[in-house]
């Protein structure tokens, strides 16, 4: 169909791949439990974007260039890894304020509400998860690696084969952030009720974004 092989075969690996957990999903999930499905469709929607620019530069060869290059992907890598750092380091910091506020205003007031997040206001989703998809060299060679495998090298019209595959890994993707949006705006009523549990997720959040920091900087090409 439209020069792609075995097409039953790359739904089946989509659809694990998709599951499996990554720091564009966690970010969607954290900002729809956060903010609300407004803030969290923003994100994934950079998400989208990203995983389109991925596509592309993976279909246009870019991403071969990438893996046969050492320095161009230690910058790459480095750069993705300190910003996925960045993000950690404003998780925790933002956990450690909720868990002072909430001593400070149980001991005031008794309640455990949460508090609002003053850098709420500040935060960019569409931006921070476009920036967190950009950064991935191992998601760029992970596309080369995977799609070319189901294109059919005799099909005269290569680009064509890129989109379907790419559409169907789109559609893949917004089903399962949806999910995760719904799921992130359940969490958000437990979370304006419960500071204590609040500000575990957050701390937990940004150790996760610890270590999808390392396991990027130790990535070979």
């Amino acid at each position: 169909m439209l020069g792609v092989i075995d097409l039953p075969t790359y739904l089946a690996g989509l659809i694990l791949i998709v599951l499996l957990p990554g720091p564009n999903s966690l970010y969607v999930l954290s900002v729809a439990a956060r903010r609300g499905v407004r803030a969290g469709y923003t994100a994934a929607a950079g998400v989208w974007c990203g995983d389109t620019v991925l596509m592309t530069l993976s279909a246009a060869g870019v991403a071969s260039l990438l893996q046969g290059n050492a320095l161009l992907f230690g910058i790459v890598k480095y750069a993705g890894a300190g910003y996925l750092t960045w993000l950690a380091v404003g998780m925790l910091r933002a956990a450690w304020g909720m868990w002072r506020a909430r001593r400070e205003q149980s001991a005031a007031a008794g309640t455990d509400a949460v508090p609002a997040d003053p850098a709420a206001a500040d935060e960019r989703p569409f931006r921070r998860a476009l920036v967190i998809s950009l950064f991935n060299p191992k998601a760029i060679l992970f596309f080369v690696a995977f799609f070319v495998q189901f294109v059919d090298p005799g099909y005269g019209y290569p680009a064509l084969s890129f989109v379907v595959l790419g559409a169907f890994a789109q559609l893949a993707s917004a089903l399962y952030l949806s999910a995760l949006i719904v799921g992130g705006t359940r969490l958000a009523a437990a979370f304006r009720r419960r500071r204590r549990l609040a500000a575990g997720a957050t701390s937990a959040a940004g150790a996760l974004f610890l270590g999808f920091a390392v396991k990027l900087s130790l990535a070979a090409a």
